[in-house]
């Protein structure tokens, strides 16, 4: 008996010991870590801004401690991959260890290491296109040893609502997609019609996003678009069916590599008419996105209503005007007439070799 009381006079005094040195805390669990990390990566910018075309470095560097590695016998392995709206799938862009190197898909030849140091893992990408806008990963390996840094590609452009001759909500979402990339841009994201909305973009049709999302802008509230009483912002349907849902679409395009221009032509012209002539002048119809891009990033204005490849019949208006759009600079939209009819100019695109 005096054996056992002893014995839980000692489990006591040793739990009353330990407890001086701990602090329950049901709220949060803290982690010490005696060792800073092995392998640390870093991006000096979180976001880099460029153009379709033109070319951009998302930086990436990595920093080793040399204790932990030894003589190096580890080879280091970096990687590139961009991020989707679906975080359980990530699309290989670039893999680089030693002297053997991989690029995929459409990245094939436009993206290489700066190589600026040798902790440098920086990926330059080349040539740009709509595609290329994103988040991007860079992996770093060394061993057991890895770690990663996220940086955001944006790029300069315009979002546009769209919606073909069918009439509105008329599009699923792979519809959608195509009809931006008829038009010579993508299917826009979130972000990208969020940032048309705080430039004034208000648009009372909803269409599809790049996330499968169904939304849409409006920075004047009124009755048939949310409500007179709510405030402004982008309204969210939510997510649809992607085969049969139908909606109208909101695109995004950036800078060409061309010249957009109404064509001086005698007479007015069927849309028949209006292809053929463009192709006589060493240029093509122009599409809906290169008259939204050379509106937006280049100030185009032309008060002459003109056939575009989709058959619809639009123009530019930077300045606004009586006759004009008196009221706001956009790009005008008369509709899709019949394609018989002989009223109207054509805008032609010629690109750049």
């Amino acid at each position: 008996m005096k054996s056992l009381l002893l014995l839980v006079l000692i489990s006591f005094c040793w739990a009353d010991h330990h407890s001086d040195n701990y602090t329950v805390d049901h709220d949060r669990v803290i982690h010490i870590q005696e060792n800073g990390p092995r392998l640390l990566v870093e991006a000096e910018q979180a976001k880099v801004f460029s153009r379709r075309g033109g070319n951009v470095t998302l930086p990436c560097k990595f920093y080793r401690d040399p204790t932990a590695f030894g003589s190096g016998t580890h080879k280091i392995r970096i990687k590139w991959t961009k991020l989707t709206s679906d975080y359980l799938k990530e699309v290989d862009v670039f893999v680089s260890m030693g002297y053997h190197k991989k690029t995929y898909g459409g990245y094939h030849g436009r993206v290489f290491l700066k190589g600026g140091s040798d902790n440098d893992a920086s990926l330059v990408i080349t040539d740009l296109t709509l595609e290329d806008y994103g988040r991007y990963k860079c992996e770093v390996i060394e061993g057991l040893e890895d770690d990663t840094a996220v940086v955001a590609l944006d790029l300069q452009g315009v979002v546009f609502p769209y919606f073909p001759r069918l009439g509105r909500y008329n599009l699923n979402f792979h519809e959608a997609q195509q009809a931006c990339l008829d038009q010579d841009a993508v299917i826009a994201s979130f972000d990208q019609l969020y940032d048309a909305w705080r430039s004034g973009l208000d648009w009372c049709n909803a269409g599809w996003l790049s996330d499968g999302s169904v939304q849409y802008p409006i920075t004047k509230p009124r009755e048939p678009c949310g409500g007179q009483n709510t405030v402004p912002g982008v309204r969210n349907y939510g997510f649809w069916d992607k085969d049969k849902s139908r909606y109208d679409v909101f695109c995004f395009t950036s800078n060409f590599n061309g010249r957009f221009y109404y064509l001086i032509h005698p007479t007015k012209l069927t849309y028949d008419e209006a292809v053929q002539a463009c192709l006589n002048d060493g240029a093509q119809i122009a599409k809906v996105g290169q008259i939204f891009a050379a509106w937006k990033l280049l100030g185009y204005d032309r008060c002459d209503a003109g056939w575009l490849a989709d058959g619809s019949v639009r123009y530019p208006i930077s300045r606004p005007r009586r006759r004009c759009s008196p009221s706001e600079a956009a790009v005008r939209f008369v509709g899709f007439p019949d394609k018989k009819h002989k009223l109207y100019g054509v805008y032609c695109f010629r690109a750049y070799n």
